[in-house]
């Protein structure tokens, strides 16, 4: 019985945190979408405030789900958060294979809008967070390399390019150092015309497109690992009830 609570209140704090988190994710988006001046993104096919308010809406009703069945013994609302979990689980395992059979396709799609996203840097506000905050995290540049964005006009490497900011790279791709406390937004400049011995020293030079594969594959059973909790919980509650039910006829 010590068991399936320890599992039940497992369950409902990590759904609470991520009920949370996902109220904030709407919240973000719903305050994005209301600041912008355009409705619609023109660089890319979703918006990006949008999408933030359509996967935190989705996760604020499977987390409750899962938070208030946890919370109150619904089996109902358990089975539906376990099928849901299964059913992202599928989709994981089916995206794998269709990914794998063919990868060159997928691949050259998500090259291609990658670089979509690289040329419509600084139109947009949402896409300029989003590609700084990618670059950021997986410490990349670029979607192959940092050269890559010699594609936006800003950045052009080229000698008609008056721009002050030509051959740079966004200040996202910079190395940050240790000690350092101010950021300095011209680390980019110029790095495009060196060789990439010369600039890994400040900038990042891998391309995000690989960085976010390595972490797609090492991250692709978490998922699973919840489901599998989860299965778990499903077969301990009937236990839990039989030993009670014993307790209580051993009472009479």
């Amino acid at each position: 019985m010590r068991g399936y609570r320890a599992i039940k209140y497992t369950l409902f704090v990590c759904c609470y945190v991520f009920w949370v988190v996902s109220a904030i994710l709407t919240a973000v988006g719903i305050y994005a979408k209301a600041a912008k001046e355009k409705d619609v993104v023109d660089t890319l096919t979703v918006d990006p405030a949008l999408l933030l308010i359509i996967v935190g809406s989705l996760m604020f009703f499977i987390t409750f789900l899962g938070c208030f069945g946890a919370l109150r013994n619904a089996t109902c609302l358990l089975r539906a958060f376990l099928g849901i979990l299964v059913a992202v689980l599928l989709l994981q395992v089916a995206a794998a294979v269709v990914s794998y059979l063919f990868t060159d396709q997928v691949m050259g799609r998500t090259e291609k809008l990658m670089m979509k996203a690289v040329v419509g840097y600084r139109e947009d506000q949402d896409l300029e967070n989003v590609i700084d905050f990618i670059q950021k995290k997986f410490q990349c540049c670029g979607v192959q390399s940092y050269k890559d964005w010699s594609k936006n006009v800003y950045f052009d490497c080229s000698d008609s390019n008056p721009s002050l900011e030509a051959c740079g790279v966004p200040f996202s791709c910079c190395i940050l150092l240790s000690n350092q406390t101010v950021l300095n937004t011209m680390c980019g400049y110029g790095v495009q015309q060196q060789d990439q011995s010369s600039a890994r020293q400040d900038v990042f030079t891998v391309g995000c497109l690989d960085k976010i594969i390595w972490w797609t594959k090492h991250n692709l059973m978490l998922v699973g690992g919840l489901t599998a909790g989860l299965l778990l919980l499903e077969v301990t509650p009937p236990q839990g009830q039989q030993i009670s039910g014993t307790k209580t006829r051993t009472r009479k």
